[in-house]
């Protein structure tokens, strides 16, 4: 009987799909809940999952495919919860399974609608999980780069380092280089605010700006995104660490951002929803951009970037006219 730890991976998109790839290179068997049985079946067959990263081909002898929550979360001691933030409720609706004596991981970029939250306190405060057993995972990382086996880094964010030391042990490969830290608060909200600032760069590239005013935004964003954590989490961290400055600048440069992209259609004049639906997969900076304007009603920093994106996507302003008023903001 294998004594390896037990893992799950909750999620079928494609952050679920690099992270799967990454334990099962570490452990011989690895629980993978997907809502979609369409989907597990095809995995299954073709050894892929045909929406997301279907270049990774799988070992399925190392995989137990389940489309039921309750069987994943009683099989796992250690489960990553890899689910859009706007849709983690929904998924976790069926849940009876208790999550109090799990080690629960967040590879989630957002705040959760319903509570307000970011993951890991809405997972302690509504599921009783201990704070030092709620961890998150950051980057700067890509998936797609993680399906092409490119260098990436990963942060594991968890208050109990030696927890941290020992996931990260099963998500590192010749590939993945990981890092640790205690932040998990400061992690957690700078991967929530990279994907607004992300959606910031995408409109100015698509209005004209170029790359030296990108590198503006950039530096401005980096800064106003210290401010805001300072505020929310006060703690002594280094902002220009990789898990802020580098998850940053890769969400906002990458041709993979997801959230760029979403930028880069609304300065071409696409409307939101139109931009959303094209895209086709989830755009969490858009949901955080109303998450953080309506967070920083209670905590004051200054965020001209945000306020600008913010005005952008909820009401309606002229991306050309606001993206000229923060120019003058910016320094």
């Amino acid at each position: 009987m294998s004594t390896a730890p037990r893992f799950a991976v909750i999620g079928g998109g494609s952050w679920a799909t690099a992270i799967t790839k990454m334990l099962c290179a570490n452990l011989p068997e690895v629980y993978w809940y997907m809502r979609s049985e369409y989907i597990i079946e095809h995995v299954k067959k073709h050894k892929h999952n045909p929406n997301y990263l279907s270049s990774i081909e799988f070992d399925t002898t190392k995989l137990k495919l389940t489309n039921n929550i309750n069987e994943a979360i009683a099989y796992a001691d250690y489960i990553i919860f890899a689910i859009p933030s706007p849709y983690l409720s929904s998924e976790l609706a069926p849940l009876t399974e208790s999550l109090e004596n799990k080690i629960v991981f967040s590879a989630i970029k957002g705040i959760v609608p319903e509570s307000s939250l970011i993951v890991g306190e809405h997972f302690n405060k509504n599921y009783g999980i201990p704070l030092e057993n709620i961890g998150v995972l950051t980057g700067p990382c890509h998936a797609e780069e993680v399906a092409l086996e490119r260098l990436s880094y990963l942060t594991v964010a968890c208050s109990d380092k030696e927890k941290a030391k020992f996931i990260a042990k099963f998500l590192s490969t010749n590939y993945i280089n990981t890092k640790i830290t205690d932040d998990i608060i400061g992690t957690e909200y700078a991967a929530m605010l990279k994907n607004i600032y992300a959606i910031a760069a995408g409109i100015a590239h698509s209005l004209g700006y170029g790359d030296n005013f990108q590198s503006v935004l950039m530096s401005n964003a980096i800064r106003e995104m210290s401010k805001f954590i300072k505020k929310v989490h006060k703690m002594k961290r280094n902002i220009n660490h990789s898990a802020y400055l580098g998850d940053l600048l890769v969400t906002g440069y990458s041709v993979f951002s997801r959230n760029r992209l979403l930028g880069n259609m609304i300065g071409k004049g696409y409307t939101v929803k139109s931009a959303i639906m094209e895209i086709g997969m989830v755009a969490e900076g858009y949901y955080a951009t109303k998450s953080a304007y309506d967070l920083n009603q209670k905590y004051q920093a200054k965020t001209p970037i945000i306020d600008a994106v913010y005005s952008i996507l909820y009401e309606g302003k002229n991306a050309k006219t606001v993206m000229k008023k923060l120019t003058d903001k910016l320094n």
